[in-house]
């Protein structure tokens, strides 16, 4: 989670909401990525989505199964439907999300019997820190 909170500050670079996430293949980061909408102008340049693009490509395969997406803030509908298509592994995240998450907050897309994945959800994990991240740069936008 370490690696997803150092990804997250480098949002703050370039006015993105920091949030930062790293996809895990045994052990290793295959890919660390953070939000990039406003850097880029492109609404669908999440951390998750980018992270999961990366890894992707990285091993040269969609189906990300034994990896495990590690990302500051619970993801949202659009990154929770991205990486139930890339069928990862196991989601791990920092701090909730009471406005657009999509895997425990709001929504639980990650636990829907319906759909064809369902991997397991780890939540909190260093979710003070995240949340502090967050928080610090709303603050610094009033």
């Amino acid at each position: 989670m370490t690696a997803a909170l150092d990804e997250a500050r480098r949002a703050l670079d370039h006015g993105d909401v920091p949030v930062g996430a790293v996809v895990l293949h045994d052990g290793n980061i295959v890919a660390a990525r953070h939000n990039e909408r406003e850097k880029t102008n492109d609404p669908t340049a999440h951390a998750e989505v980018l992270a999961l693009r990366d890894a992707s490509t990285r091993l040269g395969r969609w189906r990300l199964h034994d990896c495990t997406l590690v990302v500051t803030l619970e993801p949202c509908v659009m990154c929770a439907g991205a990486l139930l298509s890339a069928r990862i592994g196991t989601l791990v995240y920092g701090a909730a999300d009471l406005k657009a998450g999509a895997t425990a907050s709001l929504y639980n897309v990650c636990a829907d019997p319906r759909l064809n994945h369902n991997p397991p959800v780890i939540h909190g994990v260093l979710a003070a820190e995240s949340e502090a991240l967050l928080q610090q740069f709303f603050r610094s936008l009033r």
